[in-house]
């Protein structure tokens, strides 16, 4: 290895110094599984994948995918807000879709949610979503 500085920038975070805080709020569905409805650390709140469902019962809003997207953000947006930021503070999002046909129809409901400068994102298709659901949003937001 020569002796001249390499030009990257390094980054090291230790498990211990991680402050990690749970978020959970009941105007959003319950986790599905061992897993949290947020977390809080290091200046940015990770949100688990959110589904389309309506958190007094359990239940989809209905099968399409344009109400099933507006109840996601709608559930995304009481998560934000327990932890105390709101969409924009959102910096990535991932969309898994059931059918990637329903891309021009989530982008119009998504576009009254994050307008420009949108956060950085990324959209599947995937196999299956839990419980069948159409959509699923999972996102990462700074504090």
């Amino acid at each position: 290895m020569s002796s001249k500085s390499i030009p990257f920038a390094s980054l090291t975070i230790s498990a211990t110094s991680v402050k990690k805080e749970v978020v959970a709020t009941e105007k959003a569905p319950a986790a599905l599984g061992p897993y949290s409805q947020a977390i809080k650390a290091n200046n940015l709140v990770f949100l688990s994948g959110v589904l389309g469902l309506i958190p007094e019962t359990g239940k989809f809003v209905s099968d399409s995918v344009e109400d099933q997207t507006e109840q996601v953000l709608k559930n995304m947006g009481e998560i934000l807000k327990a932890s105390g930021v709101d969409y924009s503070s959102v910096v990535k999002t991932t969309i898994m879709l059931a059918d990637l046909g329903d891309f021009k129809k989530v982008n119009e409901i998504y576009a009254k949610y994050f307008p420009a400068p949108s956060p950085a994102r990324s959209t599947y298709q995937v196999a299956a979503l839990p419980l069948n659901a159409k959509i699923e949003i999972e996102c990462i937001a700074t504090l």
